[in-house]
Parts: structure tokens; C-alpha cells; sequence
């Protein structure tokens, strides 16, 4: 596999797969989820990759999220693919898992990214947010049916309508984090758990992934999700959303008006 905004790596069964454009905090644009949903797509055919581990690259930043610096420019012609943010957000034909190791902070699509995956062990360093409300988005990419279903939706809606940043601490206190460890053993760490889901049964956890699957399916994620897209399509036609870009490439505080 060779790409321009990820980097990937095989280790025995395991896949490691970087986000790779630190220089923005390895936020996301829409050829890099093109390019993720690629990855994705290849792990999923290779017989030999039984376990993929996801990181950010640098020591900031697991993803910042949606590239809203390239979403106002646009430029590019390449559209979102079907499997969502990250090629991982809508995706429900996965049966292989993925370790996130989040290494810096995970912000708005970059903490969705995070959830998307099946084990989530963080640095002692990393900070989780869903502050798209305060740049005129909302958690669009499966960010508020995950969150609600991981720490319920008491929790949840106060991270999401606030916006607020959470320690790793904190985000393993209310169960969006599997674990924390120290930075530099991190990576260290989450290859032991590949590691670890190496060692049993490959057939017997993509069968356990295909029913938590169909579990989504059955309670609606799906068409929560689908419907999230409907609503942010909505959403983009207000002065607030446009305003909310502006400002944040601007640098500037928003100028809210409601409409």
C-alpha cells in the first residue's frame, strides 16, 4: 500500500496505519478519506492482516479533524466516500478490529475516528473533543450516536452542545477510553494488544464483529447516521455554518445570528 496522506506498515498479522499529515495536526480533507477508505477496503481483502492499529503522526496530535482550512478553499474534485469520515464512520462490513492509539488530541472528526474503532488506549497526554458547535458544525460523523451509546446520553449531550475538551483521564472515567498510558510507551502498548487479538481465534472475532455489526444495524445507527448527513446538509445552507468557517480560517471569534 503506498499513499500520500497515510502511511501504513505490516507487522506479522497486524497493519499499522498512520495519519500522516502532521503539519495540520493530521486533520482530514477529502482525498485523505479516499485514501483511508482505500486502506480500509485492503485490509479488509488480506487473508494475512488480522488486526489494524491507527495512530497520528508527531507526538500532537492523533487527528484535529475535519480540514475546514481545505473544506473553504475546495479545490478538490474527489468526493466523500460511502464509508464515511476517515473511510471508518459509516462502514459496518468491517469484521476485522482496529486499535486506535491516540497519541495527542482527537478532536471533532479526529475523536469520531477514534470511536469508529473497536479498542481505544490513549497517551497520558491526549485530549478528546466534539467541539463542532462552536465552528457551526455538529458531530456528524457518527460522533453522536457513538458517544451517546458509549457513555450515554446524559454525558454525551453535555460534550457535544458544549463543545468541551476532555483529559484522558476523564475520557477513561466515563468509558470512551479503554486506557491510558504514559506517551512513550503508547504505541508500545497498543501493539501488545494487536498482539493479544492475534493470539486468539482470527474466524471467532471478525464472527463477534459481524453480529456487534448487525447490532447497529438492528438498533438503527445507520439511518441515525444517514440522517446526520440530511441535517448537515441542511445545516450548510444557514449564515451561522458559513460564518463558523470564516471565522475559524479568519482566526477570528464567530458572530452568531441564529439563522
Amino acid at each position: 500500500m503506498s499513499y500520500q496522506y497515510i502511511t501504513t506498515e505490516k507487522k506479522g498479522h497486524i497493519l499499522v496505519v498512520t495519519m500522516n499529515r502532521p503539519e495540520v495536526y493530521n486533520a482530514v480533507h477529502v482525498d485523505m478519506h479516499n485514501e483511508m477508505a482505500d486502506c480500509w477496503d485492503a485490509f479488509a481483502a488480506d487473508q494475512d492482516l488480522w488486526v489494524a492499529v491507527l495512530t497520528g503522526a508527531g507526538d500532537k496530535a492523533f487527528s484535529a479533524g475535519n480540514d475546514l482550512k481545505a473544506t473553504a478553499a475546495g479545490g478538490s474534485k474527489a468526493t466523500m466516500p460511502a464509508s464515511g469520515f476517515a473511510g471508518l464512520s459509516s462502514r459496518f462490513d468491517l469484521e476485522k478490529p482496529i486499535v486506535a492509539a491516540v497519541n495527542g488530541f482527537a478532536m471533532g472528526g479526529g475523536f469520531e475516528t477514534a470511536l469508529s474503532c473497536d479498542i481505544i488506549l490513549a497517551s497520558d497526554q491526549a485530549k478528546f473533543a466534539l467541539p463542532e458547535v462552536k465552528v457551526g458544525f455538529f458531530a456528524a460523523a457518527s460522533g453522536v450516536q457513538r458517544l451517546s451509546r458509549y457513555i450515554g446520553r446524559l454525558a454525551a449531550q453535555e460534550m457535544m452542545f458544549t463543545g468541551r475538551t476532555i483529559m484522558a483521564d476523564e475520557a477513561q472515567s466515563i468509558g470512551c477510553v479503554n486506557a491510558v498510558y504514559p506517551a512513550d510507551q503508547l504505541m508500545a502498548k497498543a501493539m501488545e494488544k494487536a498482539e493479544e487479538l492475534c493470539a486468539v481465534s482470527p474466524s471467532a472475532v471478525k464472527a463477534t464483529k459481524r453480529v456487534l455489526n448487525d447490532m447497529y444495524k438492528r438498533d438503527g445507527m445507520q439511518d441515525s447516521i444517514a440522517y446526520s448527513r440530511e441535517v448537515i446538509a441542511d445545516l450548510s445552507k444557514t449564515e451561522d455554518f458559513k460564518e463558523g468557517v470564516n471565522a475559524f480560517v479568519e482566526k477570528r471569534k464567530p458572530n452568531w445570528v441564529n439563522k
